[in-house]
C-alpha cells in the first residue's frame, strides 16, 4: 500500500510539470509566426510601389535633393556614314532623330506606370521643379525631335551625330503606407528615410518645347582603333565618349540648339 501511494504521488508530479511546460512551449512556437509577419523590407516596399499593389494605402517618391543641367548618356542619334579611303571632304545627308523621357533609377527591371500612386508621385515632383526657366519633361511619354540636314563628313572618315539630353536629376526615397500594420506600424521606406539613392532624371525642354541638351557632329578617323570599334558593331548603338572626349582619332563640331526644328 506504501508503494501504491509513492505511484500515485509521481503521477501529480508529471502532471505539475506538463502544465508549467505548456506555456513555454506555445511561446517558442509564436516567435517564428511573429517573424514572419515581420515589417515589409525595402525591397518589398520597392516591389509593392511598383506594382501599384492593392495593400497600399499610397506610395510616394519623397525629393531630397536636385542637380540642374545634369547630362545624360552619349547617344548616336543618325546612321554612319562612310567616306573612308577618300582623299577629299563629303557634303552627305543624315536623318537625326532623339527621344527624351523621364526616367527613374532604382532596380533592374523597375517600372512604374503613369497612372499609378507612384507615378503620379513622380509627376507631381516634376511639377515642382518646373519653373519659367526650367521646362521639365515631367511624364514618361516624352517627346524629341527628328528631322534631316546635311553636313560634311572628313576625308578618310566616319561620319554621324551625337546627343546627350540636359536633365534635372532629383534624388530621394520612397515611402510607402500600408493599409493595414505590421509589427504596430504602416509606413516604411526604401531605401531608408531621408535617403538619396532612388533617382528621378527630369529632360529639360526649350521654350519651344524641343529637349535641351547637345547636339554635335562626330568624325572619325578610319583604320584607328575608334571607327574600328564602330565597324565591328555593325554600326549598331554602343557606348560613346562625350562631347571633344573621344581622344586624337575623334573630332566633334556642336551644332546650336536653335538649328533643331521644334517638335
Amino acid at each position: 500500500m506504501t508503494r501504491t501511494g509513492r505511484k500515485g504521488n509521481h503521477r501529480s508530479r508529471k502532471k505539475r510539470i506538463t502544465l508549467v511546460l505548456a506555456p513555454v512551449v506555445a511561446a517558442a512556437v509564436a516567435v517564428p509566426l511573429m517573424n514572419q509577419a515581420g515589417a515589409a523590407t525595402p525591397s518589398e516596399v520597392t516591389k509593392d510601389c511598383a506594382e501599384n499593389s492593392a495593400k497600399l494605402d499610397n506610395c510616394e517618391f519623397v525629393d531630397v535633393q536636385n542637380k540642374r543641367n545634369s547630362l545624360g548618356p552619349n547617344k548616336r542619334v543618325s546612321t554612319v556614314t562612310d567616306n573612308c579611303g577618300s582623299t577629299t571632304a563629303a557634303t552627305k545627308n543624315f536623318s537625326v532623330s532623339a527621344s527624351v523621357v523621364r526616367s527613374v533609377t532604382l532596380e533592374d527591371g523597375f517600372v512604374a506606370a503613369a497612372d499609378s500612386k507612384l507615378g503620379n508621385s513622380f509627376f507631381e515632383v516634376g511639377a515642382k521643379f518646373n519653373t519659367s526657366e526650367f521646362n521639365l519633361e515631367r511624364d514618361d511619354t516624352g517627346t524629341g525631335f527628328d528631322f534631316s540636314r546635311t553636313d560634311t563628313v572628313k576625308a578618310d572618315h566616319l561620319g554621324f551625330f551625337m546627343w546627350s539630353e540636359k536633365r534635372t536629376d532629383v534624388s530621394g526615397f520612397l515611402r510607402a503606407t500600408y493599409k493595414e500594420e505590421q509589427n504596430g506600424q504602416k509606413v516604411f521606406f526604401s531605401p531608408e528615410e531621408g535617403g538619396t539613392s532612388v533617382h528621378v532624371f527630369y529632360p529639360q525642354l526649350l521654350k519651344n518645347g524641343t529637349p535641351d541638351g547637345r547636339l554635335w557632329l562626330r568624325n572619325v578617323k578610319c583604320g584607328t582603333p575608334e571607327a574600328g570599334g564602330i565597324q565591328n558593331s555593325s554600326r549598331s548603338l554602343r557606348a560613346e565618349p562625350g562631347f571633344e572626349e573621344g581622344g586624337e582619332n575623334v573630332s566633334d563640331v556642336e551644332i546650336p540648339l536653335s538649328e533643331i526644328p521644334a517638335p
